[in-house]
């Protein structure tokens, strides 16, 4: 990037600074649960048009806006910038002056945050736009539901967001890291996350009969220890297959057999190849331990969403762009997550990369996200923005 280059945009986020503080406390307290983003939207947009812009509104809540020069006039490259927009069904206990006003919901993963840097970015780059500074074609997407799945990513895939994008870049809060400072890494980063429910029956019995009926719980406990154990064996470790009951419910009696029981779970996996395998060696497990113990099963498998596998290339852009704004030692070497992102279905259509984003305060407290006392270091919101900038700008 050249020198100009690089002051102008430092000038520009100085200015903005301050605005985007408010708009990031502003979305943080009227926090809007996957689907029902609307205010968000209508705040994003508004601030989009007052820069000359004009974002295109998509079904039911989210939006994109393209900034620069178009491919018809010029043949150059478009690039996506995402951000997540929805919060999550959780009580806010941080204490803090622009705390969540609505009860049981609050931006607890940072993406108030996310939507601020992506904002932000854009201002940015369409001031630099108007000036005849910006070379290429940038897209901002502000895609709803993340939180749940199915996801938002897949009914913006279908409003064809995509459409002449190259390459696509998004920033994920990081409470684990200091605010300045990227986290980065080539490959997998996130896990795959699909969610598996299992329905156990038999005719049900007396305790004192079990030769007489299916045992339905004895049945749930081989398949709590045994699938793990066949996934680990049967897949390849290196992988990173992990799979995790978390609820199970059968019986009401001590003396008494069910009839029925319930076990859920999630399966997760940071390789795309044995993610699409592990589906059928769960199921015929599952189907073999229940054949021996003389039950039925009905097992529902949710594919959640893939792997985020970030291209090296737009990694590499991601990790040049944060030296030159915030310094040559911003850049660290994030862990691999086993936790899901549906920013991974973009990836399946382009190259792209997710960039982890500092929210520690230096020799601060670390948080952890999906938790109601998360609370973030808002310089983290300049700095994405400075390096987001850099990235899209291309030089």
């Amino acid at each position: 990037m050249t020198f100009t280059q690089a002051t102008r945009i430092q000038e520009l986020l100085e200015s903005l600074e301050p605005e985007l503080i408010e708009i990031r406390r502003d979305i943080h307290a009227h926090p809007e649960v996957a689907r029902t983003e609307r205010r968000t939207t209508a705040l994003v947009a508004e601030r989009l048009r007052q820069e000359g812009l004009e974002p295109r509104l998509l079904k039911g809540s989210g939006l994109t806006c393209d900034i620069g020069p178009s491919l018809e006039e010029s043949g150059v490259e478009l690039l996506a910038l995402r951000a997540d927009i929805d919060a999550l069904p959780l009580q806010e206990t941080t204490g803090l002056p622009f705390a969540s006003e609505s009860e049981g919901k609050c931006h607890a993963c940072g993406h108030d945050v996310h939507t601020t840097v992506v904002l932000g970015t854009g201002i940015v780059l369409a001031r630099l736009a108007r000036e005849g500074k910006l070379k290429r074609g940038v897209r901002l997407i502000f895609q709803p539901a993340e939180e749940v799945q199915p996801g938002g990513a897949l009914d913006l895939l279908a409003q064809d967001v995509l459409d002449d994008v190259s390459q696509i870049y998004a920033v994920h809060c990081e409470p684990k890291i200091d605010a300045g400072t990227i986290g980065t890494r080539i490959g997998p980063i996130t896990s795959a996350c699909d969610t598996v429910t299992v329905t156990v029956t038999s005719a049900g019995g007396h305790t004192s009969r079990p030769h007489l009926t299916g045992d339905v719980v004895y049945a749930i406990g081989r398949m709590i220890a045994e699938v793990p154990s066949v996934l680990g064996r049967r897949l390849d470790p290196r992988a990173g297959v992990n799979f995790t009951w978390g609820h199970v419910q059968a019986g009401s009696a001590p003396n008494a057999m069910p009839s029925s029981g319930i076990i859920a779970g999630t399966l997760r996996c940071l390789d795309v190849n044995a993610w699409e395998r592990a589906g059928q060696v769960l199921h015929d497990t599952i189907e073999h331990i229940a054949a021996a113990y003389g039950v039925d099963v009905t097992m529902h498998h949710q594919r959640g969403v893939p792997p985020v596998v970030n291209d090296e290339d737009c990694t590499l852009n991601f990790e040049a762009a944060a030296r030159d704004a915030l310094g040559p030692s911003a850049v660290v070497l994030t862990e691999q997550s086993l936790g899901g992102e549906d920013f991974a279905w973009y990836l399946t259509k382009v190259p792209g990369a997710l960039a982890r984003l500092g929210t520690r305060t230096p020799g601060g407290e670390t948080y952890d996200l999906h938790r109601g006392d998360l609370v973030v270091d808002e310089r983290a919101i300049s700095a994405g923005v400075a390096m987001l900038a850099r990235v899209a700008s291309g030089e």
